[in-house]
């Protein structure tokens, strides 16, 4: 069942990013798996903006961190014929720290074309600040570019920056996923990451997605 209901427990401490979705699964076939395993308050599946079709991921959100051990404990998921990959927005030995959030050095990037590369995205994103390492996600089997990618800054307060300057009032941001409350943090991610995507901003379906914690 989705609901939307607010709870206690931080949105991002209660969303799982799901990767490896086959191009067919659409948000209800999602969602009627993972709320075997509790009540879902949002569910998400990214699409390309022109196309609609399918990025190959999503993300889920359960009323409580419970419900997100539950999913975890129960890996691995297949769905639509596929086996796919269960990420928590904050790895659980985190999710009890005061401000642990605030703190993120990684952002997400999405809506990015097939044709760009690891240059371009510095190149873009270093007016705002040093950064550390720019990972595009490729498909494992094919070497295909997913259409997003990680960036890791020297300092948190970069993310702040960029996330303000695109999600804010009379920003440039072209709508997709983002907000200030979500976000990458350090433990378990998407394939060779090394953490987990989160986020608690509204969906759209245009631009670059950008998320912080």
């Amino acid at each position: 069942m989705l609901q939307n209901q607010d709870s206690r427990e931080p949105e991002q401490v209660r969303k799982l990013f799901i990767g490896g979705l086959s191009y067919e699964t659409t948000e209800d076939s999602l969602r009627a798996h993972f709320e075997k395993w509790g009540t879902l308050t949002d569910c998400v599946v990214m699409r390309d903006s022109d196309s609609k079709r399918s990025r190959g991921f999503g993300f889920v959100t359960y009323s409580s961190v419970t419900e997100v051990d539950e999913a975890m404990r129960n890996r691995p998921h297949k769905l639509d014929g596929r086996a796919v990959e269960c990420k928590r927005a904050v790895p659980r030995e985190d999710s009890n720290k005061p401000g642990a959030h605030l703190t993120v050095k990684k952002i997400f990037v999405g809506g990015i074309k097939e044709d760009t590369e690891e240059h371009h995205v510095r190149t873009y994103f270093e007016r705002y600040g040093k950064i550390e390492s720019v990972e595009i996600m490729e498909e494992r089997s094919t070497g295909k570019k997913r259409g997003f990618c990680f960036v890791t800054f020297d300092d948190h307060d970069t993310v702040d920056k960029i996330v303000g300057m695109f999600n804010g009032p009379g920003g440039s941001y072209g709508g997709g996923y983002g907000g200030g409350c979500g976000g990458y943090t350090s433990g378990s991610g998407y394939g060779n990451q090394g953490g987990g995507y989160g986020g608690g901003g509204g969906y759209g379906d245009g631009g670059k997605y950008f998320a912080s914690l």
